[in-house]
């Protein structure tokens, strides 16, 4: 592994991790993809964490990349807690299965713990990320819009042991990703790169059901 070097983003990879993203997403949870759109926006965001934004190379090309913003935890009495969330983050097709994500997703953590982070909670596939750390955010009650609502795509994992024990938590994310509601202006962005075409997968009535399902026990 050591011809693969992990660094911090700068302002020259942005259409290669761009590019990236587009690529590994396109077609995975929806026809086309809107990822590439939320990473060029989410820099331009007051919760974008730029410290927290690696990129993982080989030969001098990009082929990994993971990006933060801030998040909060809310518990009963009202106080916040800021923490960390990923996303997107992505290795390019041909890379794939060499558990480079676990290695980015380990760099981060680490570096996220150094600037005095220690709950990281994201929104995703289980099988890709228990593997990291996380666990359902039932196990830390950590609910979701109304108490007592656990999402299964709703993963937690404490960068430090024991930091959620004994309260009940609501999830508060970034807006960050509200830019892509937008569809005229993700589908304009989107024109800037090489036409691909828009399909069905599997893996998105996949990603339907985990987001649009609930842990109860």
């Amino acid at each position: 592994m050591e011809d693969f070097i992990i660094r911090n983003e700068t302002e020259k990879d942005y259409r290669a991790v761009e590019e990236l993203t587009r690529d590994a997403f396109w077609n995975v949870y929806k026809p086309g993809a809107d990822e590439h759109y939320y990473a060029h926006m989410m820099r331009k965001h007051p919760d974008f964490i730029p410290e927290l934004a690696f990129v993982i190379e080989k030969d001098g090309k990009i082929i990994g990349n993971i990006m933060y913003t801030k998040a909060w935890l809310e518990d009963e009495e009202g106080n916040r807690k800021e923490i960390v969330s990923f996303g997107p983050l992505c290795i390019a097709p041909e890379y794939q299965r060499l558990k480079l994500g676990k290695r980015l997703i380990a760099y981060s953590f680490d570096a996220a713990r150094k600037m005095g982070y220690d709950v990281n909670i994201n929104f995703g596939n289980p099988a890709n990320y228990v593997g990291s750390g996380f666990v359902s955010c039932k196990k830390k009650n950590v609910s979701f819009y109304v108490q007592g609502n656990y999402p299964t795509a709703l993963l937690v994992c404490e960068l430090v042991s024991g930091v959620l024990d004994g309260k009940n938590w609501m999830y508060i994310p970034s807006t960050a990703a509200d830019c892509c509601e937008d569809t005229e202006a993700v589908e304009a962005f989107d024109r800037t790169f090489p036409p691909k075409e828009k399909k069905w997968m599997p893996s998105q009535e996949e990603f339907y059901i985990y987001c649009n399902s609930s842990v109860v026990r």
